[in-house]
């Protein structure tokens, strides 16, 4: 059920999977109702920009993997960038968003369909890609993973994916890595963010952040994005608001309050947290977030923070 909210405050959200569910059911990106982003729910949801991941299975061949990414992007320029929604490409097209448009933007959650090769990058960086995590869970010929401890953290091919980021102005995002490769990426990125990511103090998960790595990303001044995951949250397959508010509270007590961020995982997550399970409630979670927060301390949370620490 949606609740009722005082204001609607626009909303940056830094993580779906809309697109791998398109590309896996063929499902519409302005008709599915299965969808938990679509058009119809971005619009309800006061969403301001979103960002849409690529990602591909790990056990799947390499071709079938950089198949699978580029008929992604082709879901995104084709379904996704009509209309009212508008292919943010660059940090700049930000300012140019008018009333009443959405802006989309790509990111890559893992770079595994690359097969260690860095033409690949560059034809992705050409697509728009503004944020890329160098790998999911596992680990790939960039980096170990979160469940992966080969001992090499952030390959010398890693490195190289860094260091592009960094001349392209994009962002390295930490969400998936372990703590090796998390430190890696800290010391070379120049632009890190974790898209979506809790604090492991109030959820004991290896996905959440620990307080030595909450402290390094606000000494980098790099955004933390809050994952509305229930796993990820209470460590169940339950979670309410509340649940989510203890890990923003958490992460301000830090000084981080000017980091926080969105980062849903909506189209990625098969247990939602009660009143925020698509893109059309985000405005609950803003209400709920009002009641603890000033107004321009929620509108940090929702969008102002991500613009205020976009790659200079």
């Amino acid at each position: 059920m949606k609740v009722g909210f005082t204001m609607a405050i626009p909303i940056i959200d830094l993580h779906c999977d809309a697109l791998l569910r398109m590309y896996e059911h063929d499902y519409d990106f302005y008709s599915s109702p299965h969808l938990d982003v679509n058009v119809e729910k971005l619009q309800a949801g006061h969403v301001q920009a979103q960002a849409f991941a690529i990602f591909v299975m790990p056990d799947w061949s390499k071709e079938q993997k950089l198949a699978a990414a580029l008929k992604q992007v082709d879901y995104f320029n084709k379904q996704v960038i009509r209309e009212n929604v508008v292919h943010i490409k660059k940090w700049a097209d930000f300012n140019q968003l008018r009333p009443g448009q959405i802006g989309a933007f790509l990111t890559i959650e893992g770079v595994g369909f690359f097969g260690g090769d860095i033409e690949i990058y560059h034809q992705f960086q050409k697509f728009g890609v503004l944020v890329i995590g160098l790998t999911w869970n596992g680990a790939n010929e960039a980096a170990d993973g979160l469940c992966s401890d080969l001992g090499r953290g952030v390959t010398a091919f890693g490195k190289e994916i860094i260091r592009l980021n960094n001349a392209y102005k994009i962002f390295t995002d930490v969400s998936h890595l372990n703590v090796q490769s998390f430190w890696n990426v800290l010391e070379h990125a120049d632009y890190v963010l974790a898209t979506h990511s809790n604090a492991k103090r109030v959820c004991d998960h290896p996905r959440n952040l620990n307080d030595a790595q909450i402290k390094a990303m606000i000494a980098k001044n790099a955004p933390i994005h809050v994952v509305y995951y229930p796993e990820f949250t209470t460590g169940t397959n339950n979670a309410t608001m509340q649940d989510l508010l203890r890990h923003v509270d958490y992460i301000c007590a830090m000084g981080g309050k000017h980091l926080i961020g969105i980062g849903s995982d909506f189209d990625g997550i098969d247990y939602k947290i009660v009143d925020l399970e698509h893109a059309g409630m985000h405005q609950n979670f803003i209400n709920e977030l009002l009641k603890h927060y000033s107004e321009a301390d929620v509108r940090g949370f929702a969008y102002a923070n991500f613009l205020t620490h976009l790659p200079k």
